[in-house]
């Protein structure tokens, strides 16, 4: 999985920030979950995940978000394949 920069806006300008975080697709959310991407979709439109858009619109997950969720919620951690 590629390391993608994150983006903020502040003060009506884009800033790329400097600390780089592994971005995980739904998909391979959705396979640590055990659901259909699209219920990750609804999670980060709930708010239960934040989503950072690629340049092409894609949505993208903060690996140590997803982390934490899968630990809170499954008790399982990426370590153990999401089993």
């Amino acid at each position: 999985m590629d390391i993608l920069p994150t983006y903020s806006r502040g003060s009506g300008h884009t800033k790329m920030g400097t600390e780089q975080e592994k971005l995980l697709t739904p998909a391979e959310v959705a396979n640590l979950f055990r659901v259909d991407p699209k219920t990750v979709t609804r999670w980060a439109k709930a708010g239960k995940l934040t989503s950072i858009r690629t340049l092409g619109g894609h949505r993208r997950y903060k690996e140590s978000e997803v982390k934490a969720l899968l630990i809170t919620t499954t008790g399982r951690s990426i370590k153990d394949g999401g089993k």
